[in-house]
């Protein structure tokens, strides 16, 4: 059983929900990343997502593209990320670790050796924005063939039959986008969430876990009501581009409110 999985399986039996934070690796600096990484592990993070920096992240709005900017000011590569996972899991082994970013990086490398090093690093899972499945059929062989999980993004646009070919192509979970737009935009309607994750439920034995929007406690314990996983990225990257004048206010106020999410889903 994946580490992706086993988080599942062991948060079904707990009967608790998953929570998954958002960073961009290397924002504010190479240096904060790792130490972050394990502040959210011991502020309640279940899965941790690490946005690879890249120069055109059309799916992130203004908060994490800046944070994409401020790491790539210190000249962040997809090897440095992968080093970071490294030096992460040095200390955990247990923690599962999903990369979310953009193709081109990858197909630079090339998709073999890019699974291959992923694996090595410690990678669970990659979710890569802008590659469809139809498109990707080496891309996924690769990634199968080192037992890393590829997530797909399911919009509240996309049809059933649309649905259906994701949830086949995906392993791990599926990334459910709780509305229309980027990162960090406009507020969730709850019901249509709960609705579309009923949908994909129909469609997948997968987990189903649902991002972009997710803003506060509230807001995490609504959306841990209807969903397996809540995933949050904006919030935490507001708190980092807040206190950047000190990696321990960094490590202090990600911490606090990811404390904040968990105890509200677990109360809910």
């Amino acid at each position: 059983m994946s580490r992706i999985a086993g988080c599942f399986a062991a948060a079904r039996e707990a009967g608790r929900k998953v929570l998954i934070p958002y960073i961009t690796a290397g924002d504010p600096v190479p240096e904060q990343t790792v130490t972050l990484m394990h502040a959210m592990v011991d502020a309640g993070a279940d899965i941790l997502e690490l946005g690879v920096p890249f120069s055109d992240p059309m799916a992130e709005g203004p908060v994490i593209q800046k944070a994409m900017e401020r790491a790539l000011t210190h000249q962040v590569t997809l090897d440095d990320v992968l080093d970071m996972v490294r030096t992460f899991r040095q200390q955990d082994d247990r923690t599962p670790v999903v990369l979310m970013g953009y193709l081109n990086p990858i197909e630079v490398k090339g998709y073999a050796r890019f699974a291959s090093e992923a694996a090595e690093a410690g990678i669970d899972g990659v979710l890569t924005v802008d590659l469809p499945p139809e498109e990707g059929e080496d891309y996924i062989r690769s990634l199968e063939a080192q037992d890393i999980d590829r997530i797909f993004l399911i919009s509240p646009t996309t049809d059933e039959k649309r649905m259906a070919t994701l949830s086949r192509a995906s392993s791990g979970f599926v990334y459910y986008v709780s509305l229309k737009g980027v990162t960090g935009a406009a507020n969730i309607d709850t019901k249509a969430v709960g609705d579309r994750v009923s949908t994909i439920h129909a469609l997948t034995d997968l987990p189903v876990g649902v991002g972009f929007g997710i803003k506060d406690a509230n807001s995490a314990a609504a959306v841990a009501a209807v969903a397996d996983a809540v995933v949050v990225g904006s919030a935490l990257v507001r708190q980092i581009e807040a206190n950047m004048t000190s990696a321990e206010k960094i490590n202090q106020a990600v911490a606090a409110l990811l404390s904040d999410m968990r105890r509200a889903m677990d109360a809910r």
